[in-house]
């Protein structure tokens, strides 16, 4: 018995040993995961653009009074000749929250899919997303296409990780299909809400002009830019 006894006082040694080396040795080896969760801009999203960017962009331009959704009224800043005007430094704060999720996003090496309706700039959504690797989508919305996608395409279908809305309606008065979509099926969404639109669906609003060439230009440029850091940083990181 008493062999037994010190035998078992040996291995209880030797196990607490291994798992004191092994714990020293995590200590040691900082995960970067979660240096990226820990730091408040990881990334350096804040520098990426201005409140001076969003107004010289018509940013702050809404829709005519009369089509004001009440939910927007604490982003508005006031009316100026008949439109509402967005509060900028609340667009911005909203803009980098938003930013800095799409680029964690990308450094865990999700999927990401860019939204628009309207022909008047698809092209550039389309051309952003293909030149930072991701995806869009900027015609009709085929209802079933997240929450029925095994069906759908007849296999298992892994869906996007963040969606990102350049302007979250498919007309003035209609929500875009895929924010319900998405929300139905837990992936996060960003959304550029005008002051017309419901931001309650969506993950991380973001009050703005969504129709204005030179504001979604904006968009794509920043969200882009946004990406490629967080790929760029996960290659630095991991040595990919």
């Amino acid at each position: 018995m008493r062999s037994l006894s010190l035998l078992s006082r040996k291995w209880g040694s030797i196990s607490t040993a291994r798992l004191n080396s092994t714990l020293t040795e995590a200590q040691a080896t900082p995960d970067p995961h979660k240096a990226a969760l820990a730091h408040p801009d990881y990334f350096s999203v804040h520098n990426l653009f201005t409140v001076k960017d969003l107004f010289d962009a018509r940013v702050h331009y809404g829709h005519r009074d009369g089509s004001l959704d009440e939910r927007m009224l604490p982003y508005v800043y006031g009316s100026r000749l008949g439109h509402i005007i967005f509060d900028l430094d609340k667009t911005a704060e909203y803009l980098r929250r938003a930013l800095n999720v799409a680029a964690h996003v990308a450094y865990r090496d999700g999927i990401i899919l860019f939204f628009l309706r309207g022909a008047q700039n698809s092209h550039l959504v389309e051309k952003t997303a293909q030149e930072c690797g991701e995806f869009a989508h900027t015609r009709f919305w085929r209802g079933g296409i997240f929450t029925n996608a095994t069906k759908q395409f007849g296999a298992v279908t892994r869906l996007p990780d963040l969606c990102i809305f350049f302007n979250s309606q498919n007309n003035v008065l209609l929500q875009h299909t895929a924010v319900k979509d998405a929300a139905k099926m837990g992936i996060a969404t960003v959304g550029v809400v005008d002051s017309n639109c419901n931001p309650n669906l969506l993950t991380y609003p973001v009050p703005g002009n969504d129709d204005s060439p030179a504001a979604v230009e904006l968009y794509c440029r920043l969200f882009k830019a946004a990406i490629l850091r967080g790929k760029e940083r996960r290659k630095a990181d991991f040595n990919e």
